[in-house]
Order: structure tokens, then C-alpha cells, then sequence
């Protein structure tokens, strides 16, 4: 065998890239001196582009499927070439294949809180974090502005960057909205969709297409939170008075547990039945009858055969001192048959005890 065929079948005649990483976008196909044979086979598997470089100029570009690397598939190196005729002798180009799968689970967070002012808390701060998922949708333009010669390419060389791109394209779409902190768990779907569709125009600068962005949390303040506990328990407990009832008659109940004999069983329903009263204000009123208050007494007084008044007591008082009420004046209130002298009332006698006697003529 001569020297060159020794060489040549040394050459490798198979490019493939069998990937077992979960982070691989770019991997560059590492050979000696990059010779390729004439008639070698090129193997791209599904999610996967071959991108074949000469002299740093992107040349042919090829997804899935078996190729055999002759002058008429590969046009553009060719050209670069300068092979007219074809060619039979090796030739050196770097491979690139780059990954077109889906990359899931990509994180996104702030390292230090967005400061918003919201409609109902006023000036807060807010963390949030979630997700992401990206795919090479342009790979010659990815490798042009992001990988350039790295022969090893992966994910955690660009989250960085598309990390500090989704914060701040999330602080500005929080602003822009201006949906309350308390709101936006329930808006999470639309937020990320927001966010998505204004960041992917950078990604695709960069041949990157952000297939899904999702918000696992956004986060208040802690002192803020505690606040809101507080708030919410309160509205579960409701009324407070009946809770403090409540607790109050859990206590006793507890007490009358721990007595020995009967006698503190006696007590656990004594104590039971009153709070049972007290929690339950149609059963007081039951217990204890409202006093009704006596009914005021009221009269009719005639005066020049017309009926004047009524007139309560205190009214009458005055009428029997200045004299305009007397023992035989005619008098009537709901409940009598007809007109009757006052003086004749019993309940109007301490209206004219109260009155005093006639003046004695002077000089008597």
C-alpha cells in the first residue's frame, strides 16, 4: 500500500454527531487537519442541522437525512472552492452541527426586586421567577452571532444573557399593565404569552426562537405577606365576637374536662349551656323576656266645648298649676267610655296634690 493510500484510509469517511448531552446547542465535528474525503458520508439526524464552514464563510447547510459529499450537494463550497470540474482529493471545512430540538426547564428569575407602584399598596417590590423554552430556529444565524469558532456550544454560555433580556422585558410589562400585586396570580398565562411575544424578536436576532415562557411565582415583600395573613385571617374568623365566645367556651370546656367527679362534669354543662346562650342571641331572648315599659298616660282635656291635647302628665302638671286643669274639668283617654271629671281619675290625684291652695285676700 503507498503512502497515499495509507492516508486517505485513514481519513474518515463517516460526520455524524451522536449527542447524549441535554445542553448541547453547537458541536463542531473534530477531525485532523478537518480533511474530508471525496465521497464521504455525511449523517444528520432528526433535530440536528450540519452547517459546513470554510475559512470562516458558512457554506452549505443540511438537515436531516444521509448525504454523500460529492461536488453537486455541495454547491456553495464548492464554489468557494473554485472546483469547476469536481474533485476527487480530500478537502478541509469545518462541520458544525448545531441541535434543533427543544431546550425545556430553562430558569429565569430577578436577582433583586422590580420596583412597581401598585393601585393598592402603592410603591412595593416584587420577585418572580418561571421557565422557559428555546429552540435553534435560524442555526446559521446562531452560529454568526453567538457561537462563532466555539467548537462546544451549550445552553448555560447563553442563559445569562436571555435571563437578564426576560427581566427586564417583565419589569416593563408589569409596568405597562398595571395590574394589581393581588391580581396577577391569576394572570400568570397572559403574562408570560405578553412577555413572550415582546422578547422573541431579540431571540430571533440571535437565531433563537422562544417557544414558551411561563411565570411559576411572583412574590410580594415579606412584611407585605405578613400583612396579608393577617388580613386574611381575620376575614375567616368574620365576627369577631362570636369567635372570641368561641375560644372562650373551648376553654371552659376544657377546664370542666380536667376537674374530677361529677362535679366537674357539672360544671362543663353549666358553663356549656351559658355560652350556648350567649353564642346563640335567639335562645337569650328566649331565656330572659324583654321588659316592656309601661304605657304613658294621656288625656283629653274639654275646654270651651272643644277636646285639646292630648296632654301627658308633666303637660297636665303645668295646666293644674297655672290653674287651666281643675277637679271638675272634663277629661278623656283611650280605653274610657266617655267624658269624666279629672278629679274623679285616680291616676290624676297626684296632679292635684301638687297643686297649691288659692291665694288668701290681702289683709285676711
Amino acid at each position: 500500500m503507498g503512502f497515499w493510500d495509507k492516508l486517505t484510509a485513514e481519513l474518515i469517511d463517516i460526520i455524524e454527531w451522536l449527542d447524549d448531552s441535554n445542553d448541547t446547542l453547537v458541536y463542531r465535528f473534530e477531525r485532523y487537519g478537518n480533511e474530508i474525503k471525496y465521497g464521504a458520508k455525511l449523517v444528520v439526524r432528526e433535530g440536528q442541522q450540519a452547517i459546513f464552514v470554510n475559512e470562516g464563510q458558512l457554506a452549505d447547510v443540511f438537515g436531516p437525512g444521509t448525504y454523500t459529499l460529492e461536488t453537486q450537494n455541495i454547491p456553495i463550497l464548492t464554489t468557494l472552492k473554485g472546483w469547476k470540474y469536481g474533485f476527487q482529493s480530500p478537502f478541509k471545512a469545518e462541520v458544525y452541527f448545531v441541535s434543533t430540538r427543544q431546550f425545556t426547564d430553562l430558569k429565569w428569575g430577578t436577582r433583586n426586586p422590580i420596583m412597581m407602584r401598585d393601585p393598592e399598596f402603592g410603591p412595593i417590590r416584587l420577585r418572580a421567577f418561571g421557565t422557559y423554552v428555546i429552540r435553534a430556529s435560524d442555526p446559521a444565524q446562531l452560529l454568526r452571532e453567538i457561537v462563532g469558532t466555539d467548537g462546544h456550544f451549550t445552553t448555560g454560555e447563553i442563559t445569562e444573557q436571555l435571563r437578564s433580556i426576560i427581566v427586564s422585558r417583565f419589569a416593563d410589562s408589569v409596568a405597562e399593565e398595571k395590574t394589581a400585586a393581588l391580581d396577577m396570580a391569576a394572570s400568570y398565562d397572559e403574562f408570560g404569552e405578553i412577555i413572550r411575544k415582546k422578547i422573541s424578536p431579540e431571540f430571533e436576532s440571535y437565531g433563537l426562537d422562544l417557544s414558551k415562557l411561563v411565570i411559576e411565582n411572583i412574590s410580594l415583600p415579606e412584611a407585605v405577606e405578613k400583612a396579608l395573613d393577617k388580613r386574611t385571617s381575620m376575614g375567616v374568623i368574620g365576627d369577631l365576637n362570636r369567635y372570641g365566645q368561641f375560644q372562650a367556651a373551648n376553654a371552659m370546656e376544657k377546664a370542666a374536662e380536667n376537674e374530677s367527679g361529677g362535679a366537674g362534669a357539672g360544671m362543663g354543662m353549666g358553663m356549656g349551656m351559658i355560652m350556648g346562650t350567649q353564642m346563640n342571641p335567639a335562645a337569650q331572648a328566649q331565656a330572659q323576656p324583654a321588659m316592656q315599659p309601661p304605657p304613658l298616660a294621656v288625656y283629653h282635656v274639654a275646654r270651651n266645648g272643644q277636646s285639646t291635647g292630648p296632654f301627658d302628665m308633666g303637660a297636665l302638671q303645668s295646666q293644674a298649676v297655672g290653674g287651666m286643669l281643675t277637679p271638675d274639668s272634663l277629661v278623656w283617654k283611650p280605653g274610657m267610655a266617655q267624658w269624666a271629671r279629672a278629679g274623679d281619675q285616680a291616676e290624676l290625684q297626684p296632679v292635684f296634690a301638687a297643686t297649691p291652695p288659692p291665694i288668701p285676700p290681702a289683709g285676711s
